[in-house]
């Protein structure tokens, strides 16, 4: 039952980092035209990049988390080695880091009537293919439902194995 439960973490992990990556698509396209910001600084196009974070848990560990403290028999007996194949479980998550583009990425655009233009009526755009983000869009959105797909898969398991 511990491996449905890791498997639903898994999932929803991943399910967060997409929900991440369509944020950033979606303010990339919003800001596709635009010059400066709010705070007047130029619009830097955002990725967002998947890294896997794993974190071991070790039984001997939950025991010193827990409330009800047991009595040691031997005055190392907590401190011994731990059989990583018997008492420790591996959790894997999905971490979404969302990191801005450096400044010397932007498209020149001639148009002299902008506001923002300059001595030679050029404007610095965000350089943002409106194409590509798109793209990104149903990759994040597919990814996505795979992930509900998962979910309700092991959901299934569950219920069968409860049915038995």
């Amino acid at each position: 039952m511990s491996n449905l439960f890791a498997s639903f973490r898994i999932s929803a992990s991943g399910l967060s980092a997409q929900r991440r990556r369509m944020d950033a698509v979606a303010s990339n396209i919003a800001n596709a035209e635009t010059t400066k910001g709010k705070d007047g600084s130029f619009y830097k196009r955002k990725r967002v990049y998947f890294k896997e974070e794993v974190e071991r848990k070790y039984f001997s560990n939950e025991l010193e988390k827990a409330s009800v403290r047991l009595r040691r028999t031997r005055s190392n007996h907590l401190n011994a080695p731990v059989p990583e194949d018997n008492f420790a479980e591996n959790i894997s998550k999905v971490k979404a880091i969302e990191k801005e583009e450096g400044p010397d990425k932007f498209r020149m655009v001639y148009d002299p009537s902008h506001p923002d233009a300059d001595e030679n009526g050029y404007v610095k755009m965000p350089d943002i293919n409106i194409i590509g983000e798109m793209v990104d869009m149903m990759v994040a959105s597919r990814s996505y439902e795979a992930n509900v797909v998962a979910i309700d898969a092991t959901k299934n398991m569950a219920k069968r194995a409860l049915d038995i």
